[in-house]
């Protein structure tokens, strides 16, 4: 699948000055409308974890042209999130959140092709954080005699 990254960076672009909000009404939208993932946050630090989000959405587009760098760190914060107890699963509510978040910040130039673009870059990086997880379980299996 190719991403269009030039309007991935383009609409990221007019999110940036209004991050904070961006990512505060992302958990809001996740916590209303999944509010079986909450206690997955618990303990965890809201704000710390809004800066967090926020730096990984920056290192995403910063990177969407260094596919190895990109493939690499996604795999490795999907790692950690297993470590946190999320499932597959919870990846389509936290998908349906961010695109409300972007819809709500971007407005009127939340286009079709921008949400399609954005819902195309969610895919992949959902794949790719999913990649190292499922590798890991197929390893921890004995080998076949």
């Amino acid at each position: 699948m190719s991403l269009n990254i030039e309007l991935l960076e383009q609409s990221f672009e007019l999110v940036k000055p209004h991050a904070d909000e961006f990512v505060a009404s992302f958990y809001e939208n996740l916590f209303a409308a999944h509010p079986e993932v909450k206690p997955l946050f618990a303990n965890t630090n809201i704000v710390k974890q809004q800066k967090q989000l926020l730096n990984a959405l920056v290192f995403v587009v910063e990177n969407l042209r260094n596919p190895d760098a990109l493939g690499k760190t996604l795999t490795a914060l999907g790692n950690r999130h297993v470590g946190y107890g999320t499932t597959p699963e919870h990846y389509s509510a936290v998908g349906q959140a961010l695109l409300m978040s972007f819809e709500q910040c971007l407005q009127e130039n939340w286009t079709p092709e921008v949400k399609q673009a954005w819902t195309d870059a969610y895919g992949v990086i959902t794949v790719l954080m999913l990649q190292e997880s499922s590798i890991q379980t197929i390893d921890t299996e004995p080998p076949n005699s």
